[in-house]
């Protein structure tokens, strides 16, 4: 068996990427792993299919997942935020959803009883079947935050998105040229 290659020790749901469709996967089912980013896993089957599986669901891989301890209350901040908005990852792109420039709109507004936060957001391609994956990931990630009251997350087009949006730091990670524009051609 490869370094990367796991056997499924139990049935398990994933995710279609990039459509989006849930698939049942047996137990005794053949994988290997792509990424492991931001609790999510990438993994490809034995029929090359691309596809997510969930934190939940990492003891089906034979992950252990520890869990962090608790020592302080985390208090909320803009900063925990954007903080919690890069643990959501692209699930084909190593590169997390604020560093991709996925992340186009961030507002913070009191409420009576906490915080409300606005997300607009956009997705590499338009017909990405993942929009509505991710867009979930950040509605339950930031719900989750202490003070938090309201969350609202739209999936957005426009302006569309492109590779000029990246951080430099993501360009640097996927090998592209950081000091040219973006790198696609318009008519």
């Amino acid at each position: 068996m490869a370094d990367n290659e796991i056997v499924l020790q139990r049935d398990c749901e994933a995710t279609r990427i990039p459509y989006g469709g849930a698939l049942l996967l047996p137990a005794g089912s053949r994988l290997r792993m792509l990424q492991s980013l931001g609790g999510t896993y990438t993994v490809v089957n034995d029929y090359g299919e691309m596809l997510r599986i969930e934190s939940k669901d990492a003891d089906a891989l034979g992950i252990d997942i520890e869990q962090p301890a608790t020592s302080q209350p985390i208090s909320f901040s803009e900063k925990l935020v954007w903080d919690t908005l890069k643990t959501v990852y692209d699930p084909e792109i190593p590169v997390n959803i604020v560093d991709l420039g996925l992340i186009y709109l961030c507002r913070i507004t009191p409420v009576e009883l906490g915080q409300r936060i606005e997300i607009e957001m956009s997705m590499t391609a338009p017909g990405c079947g993942m929009g509505d994956v991710l867009k979930a990931d950040v509605q339950r990630r930031l719900s989750e935050l202490p003070e938090v009251d309201d969350v609202s997350v739209n999936v957005v087009f426009d302006p569309p998105w492109h590779p000029g949006l990246m951080s430099q730091a993501a360009k640097l990670q996927l090998g592209l040229d950081v000091d040219s524009g973006p790198s696609f051609r318009t008519y």
